[in-house]
This record gives structure tokens, sequence and C-alpha cells, in this order.
């Protein structure tokens, strides 16, 4: 029997204060009404007033996103579910230059909701070790409201240099990545998924800022530094402006370079970049006597900090010279983490996006992508000698610790542009090996995600 479950149901704060009284008066004859097909927002222009904030310097974000998904074969049980998660999101830009004068600078706060449950907890992986990704992006960092953006950007020079602080997002800036997937393998800045004890991406904001530096027409050295606060990561910590409970700071660079490809000027950009995090961080297998942890009594050995790397490259193939909006995009991101103190030790995902497929839609996308996840070989290491140590070799014992590999995550889309302001994805996913055991069946999630801007 199927069950879903979408959480407890609750009242949420739609109103935002509007800084302008004035523009009240002011109507717009040709303002698009709620719900119209063509309007960028479902709401509406609220009757002009929204277009005329938009000119002024005030443009309002409301968005909501929301992921179902269902468990139709394999995984760790047999018994047929769905979940639901979902988020709101209420944020706005200021154009600084438009309200005070001030030349190319904003303002940006984004205040976030999540709510519901993740399916990946609850049958598809092993609960004594869980999946490595998701097959529900949108649940993770805790179902909480969150400061999610508040910063201030200020560039000088025709954009040469660029500055933004306050309280930030990592993958905002690094490792950048569309979020057009349901799985967490192939949505978002991936650094952040892999390494998420110290790179806090969306929705979990942190105190921090980075400088951006034109090399070149088309490319840029950007580096950044961010505080290092676990204490943000926590349910209820959502807005909490205090430092208390920081650990170190975080210092990624990147170069990014935007390339036109062949006599179509096909477009592409390339991103290299790497971190380093000053906090403490425990080895994954070594004591500080030197003995592996499962042998010895005491505790695990401390290294002054973690690092790794990354790269994304976006790049268009085709491109249909009688419909422009068809075309062929690739793209692949890998990851790679030290492995003294990382659970994983490298990613890597590959997949295409196919724009405008069909005449009657040319506004809708296919999307594929493949994904490999790999544990750390000396963190497994450390799950066989606690089952040696323990004199355990059943999978079936409750006590047993599943010794994790890979996991590969495989998804593929059908986007529906329904209207500008709502677009459908339903999606199939497999997810061989979930959570990298391979005592557990290969999963098929049947998923479906929708994104409408309010």
């Amino acid at each position: 029997m199927m069950t879903l479950d979408t959480g407890a149901s609750r009242k949420r704060p739609y109103v935002l204060a509007l800084p302008i009284l004035t523009s009240l008066l002011t109507y717009n004859a040709a303002a698009q009404a709620a719900f119209e097909h063509d309007s960028a927002w479902m709401l509406g222009d609220w009757g002009g007033l929204r277009k005329t904030l938009q000119n002024d310097g005030y443009t309002f974000n409301i968005g909501y996103t929301g992921e179902v998904a269902s468990n139709v074969a394999g995984g760790y049980s047999d018994r047929t579910t769905a979940r639901y998660a979902d988020q709101l999101m209420l944020g706005t830009t200021l154009d600084l230059q438009k309200i005070f004068g001030w030349s190319d600078a904003e303002f940006q706060l984004t205040i976030t909701e999540r709510t519901g449950h993740n399916l990946s907890g609850e049958g598809i992986g092993d609960p004594r070790t869980g999946t490595l990704s998701s097959v529900q992006e949108i649940y993770g960092r805790g179902q909480t409201w969150r400061l999610t953006q508040a910063w201030y950007r200020q560039a000088f020079f025709d954009g040469d240099l660029d500055f933004k602080f306050g309280r930030v997002t990592v993958n905002e800036d690094f490792g950048t990545f569309s979020c057009k997937f349901q799985n967490l393998a192939f949505c978002g800045a991936q650094i952040g998924n892999w390494a998420g004890d110290i790179i806090y991406t969306w929705p979990v904001s942190q105190w921090g800022g980075r400088v951006k530096m034109a090399l070149g027409d088309s490319t840029d050295l950007q580096v950044g530094i961010y505080e290092q606060n676990p204490s943000y990561l926590e349910t209820g910590n959502g807005f909490k402006l205090s430092g208390s409970g920081n650990r170190g700071v975080l210092v990624p660079i990147e170069l990014v370079h935007q390339i036109r490809l062949g006599a179509e000027n096909l477009p592409g950009e390339y991103r290299i970049g790497a971190y380093r995090s000053s906090a403490t961080a425990d080895d994954v297998y070594r004591a500080e006597d030197g003995q592996a942890q499962p042998s010895s009594t005491a505790q695990a050995k401390s290294h002054d900090g973690k690092y790794g790397a990354w790269i994304v490259a976006q790049q268009q193939m085709y491109r249909d010279p009688v419909h422009p909006a068809r075309g062929l995009t690739l793209f692949a991101n890998g990851t790679v983490h030290d492995k003294a103190t990382s659970k994983i030790s490298r990613y890597i995902q590959v997949g295409a996006f196919y724009t405008s497929p069909f005449d009657s839609r040319p506004d809708d996308e296919i999307g594929l992508g493949l994904a490999n996840i790999h544990v750390n070989d000396r963190y497994r290491a450390r799950q066989e000698l606690d089952n040696e140590i323990n004199g355990l070799s059943d999978y079936n014992d409750p006590a047993f610790l599943p010794p994790q590999g890979s996991e590969t995550n495989v998804e593929i889309y059908y986007g529906i542009a329904a209207t500008r302001w709502l677009t459908v994805r339903p999606n199939l996913q497999f997810i061989a090996r979930p959570g990298g055991v391979s005592a557990v069946n290969d999963a098929w999630v049947a998923g479906l995600k929708f994104e409408t801007s309010l």
C-alpha cells in the first residue's frame, strides 16, 4: 500500500513589507492578473505595483519548490511508499544604483523554510549507513526557517573588480551549477554535498565574502573567506548572527573561464577551484597513538584542517539553425577530497540538457545525468576492522556495520514549461548500491519536481 506523508501543515507568512508606499498609487493598465499563462508570477504583478517597484530598484522573489518521490522497485525496503519535501523562499533584491545612486551596487535578502520528509532515509538505504546522495535534494539541512542571504555587493571598474560580503552561501559563487534535477548528485555546487561538514551551501548561510577579479575579457579569478561555524547547521539556529561556536575559516579559490565554441559561438563555462579549511578535523582511520581507531582506546588523530578541489564544465555542443532555442549542452562535475579526514574521497558526474525538443513545446527541456560517489577506502577499512574486532560477519545482524564503497545515481527528467511561472519535471531515478552497500538492492524511484514563482 502506498502512503504519502506531507508533514504537519503550517501557516506561512507571505506578507512582505513594501518599502515605497507611494507606489501603491501607481496602476499599470496592462497589468498581468494572477494565474495568467504569460505572466512571470503566479500571483500576477499586483495590479502593476510589482513592475513599478522593480523599475524603482525593488525586486521581490517569492518561490516555492516541491518534490515527491516514490520507490517503485528495489532498495532496502520492498514496501512501496512516497514522501514529499518542499521549500518556500522569500527574497528581495535592491538595486542600490536606482535607489541611492550607488554605482553598480546591490543588496540581497533571502529567507527560506524547508519542510517534509526524505524518501532516501525511509526505505532506499540501509538505516545503518543511509544513502550517499538523496532522491529529494530539497530536503537537506534541516526542516526549519533560515536566513539564507543578507549580503551587499559592490563592483568597480566596470565590473572588473567585484566584492560581496555579509551572510552568504558558498555555492552561489563557487562551483556554481544549476538545480534542475531532483537527485542531489546533480543539483547545485557539488563540492558542498561531499564536504558538507565544512562547506555550508544553500540554504545555510554564514558570515563571509568573496572578491572577484577579471583577468581578461573571459576569465575571472575569485577568492573567498567564510566563517567555519557548525552551530549554524543546527535546527533552531537559522537566524543566529553571533560568531559563538566558530572553529576556523574556509578559504576557496576558483578560476572561471567563458568560451565561445566554433563558428556558431556556442557558449561554455569552465570552473576549477580548491578549498582549505583551518578547522581541526578527525582522521577517518587512525587514532592519536597511530593505531587503527577500532583497535585503539585513544581518540581519533586530529588534523589541522581539510582540503579538496573541484571542476565544473558546461558547454553547448549544438544549436538548431532554424530553431535557436533548440540545442544540446553537455556538462561534467568532479570533486576530490583529502583521504585523511573525508568520508567521500571523490565524486564524478556527467550529463546533458536538450532544450526545446519539440516544435509544439519550445520551452520544454530534457535532462539526463549519471554520477558516481566513492567512499574513502580508509573509511571503509575502519568499518571492516570494526566488524572484525567485534566478531561480526552476518549482514543481517543489527550490530553489523555494512562496509561502504561506491554509489551510482542516474536521473532522466522531462521539464514541462506549464506556464512562465510554473515548471514541472517528472523524473525517473536509478540508484545502484544505495549507500555504497552491495547487499542493498538497486532502487528505482519515480519523482516529480515543480518550481513556481509566486
